[in-house]
């Protein structure tokens, strides 16, 4: 049941072999791989490499680094892209203040389009949130407050207020690698504390490797890894951790299940 939900397997690092970098994970254990879209022109691509095996799926999304490009982008446009069998989440989506690659506006504006999408569809928003935690958690609660609509953090970073306030309000929080990190202590405290309901982990492959593969590209095999260091912070084993993040992925994303 050991899920990667959330790599990039159209990115520069593993597109190259990507059959290979599947096999690798496969052998490693990993049973599903949920790719993610950062822009428009990904779409394509990330969903043909979604129906390309039973055990990968596909996202469809503008992260916030790339607003300033779509900022016309509308949510016919992309509600029109889930309907694909393949496609079972909106995002990554979200706002980014820490580079503030695109303007903190365009980033909202884009981030709501992708919530009402996210409500309409039932389909998960993945959201990125860095240096925004104020902003993101104003419009997740106002939005919320317009109807329900299911989410994720990934690569949860931020203070565990904001992870608190994250859970209270229905989402889920997913770890990535950083959390093996020496100087995570933090956000490997706050780890203990996420209910076993809503926790997934992931690589943002290829990107953020764990330990022990810091330095290296990252890949969808490191999820184990990452995986085994949180069911030692949380006092269980790996095996039970699977089946519990396993289960949360397709209950959140049903489409997938289904």
């Amino acid at each position: 049941m050991l899920i990667d939900s959330h790599c990039h397997l159209n990115y520069k690092g593993l597109v190259e072999g990507q059959a290979e970098v599947l096999d690798r994970a496969r052998a490693a254990g990993v049973r599903g791989f949920l790719n993610i879209s950062t822009r428009a022109s990904e779409w394509d691509a990330v969903v043909a490499t979604a129906r390309s095996a039973p055990d990968i799926w596909a996202s469809v999304g503008i992260h916030p680094h790339e607003a300033d490009g779509h900022a016309d982008l509308g949510a016919t446009v992309l509600r029109a892209a889930t309907d694909d069998p393949k496609v079972i989440a909106i995002g990554e989506t979200g706002l980014d203040y820490f580079y503030d690659h695109s303007d903190r506006q365009v980033q909202q504006d884009l981030f709501r389009v992708h919530i009402a999408v996210a409500r309409e569809t039932g389909l998960p928003l993945i959201i990125h949130t860095r240096d925004a935690e104020d902003d993101t958690l104003s419009i997740l609660t106002e939005e919320m407050g317009k109807g329900a609509f299911p989410a994720l953090i990934h690569c949860f970073t931020a203070s565990p207020e904001f992870g608190r306030a994250m859970i209270a309000l229905g989402l889920t929080i997913s770890l990535s690698g950083i959390v093996t990190f020496k100087s995570a202590k933090d956000l490997q405290a706050f780890a203990t504390e996420i209910p076993e309901d809503r926790l997934l982990v992931e690589t943002d492959a290829p990107f953020l490797a764990p330990v022990p593969h810091r330095g290296r590209t990252c890949e969808p095999a490191f999820v184990a890894d990452t995986l085994r260091f949180v069911a030692g912070l949380r006092g269980t084993t790996p095996e039970n951790l699977s089946e519990v993040t396993g289960a949360n992925f397709f209950k959140l994303f049903a489409k997938a299940a289904a």
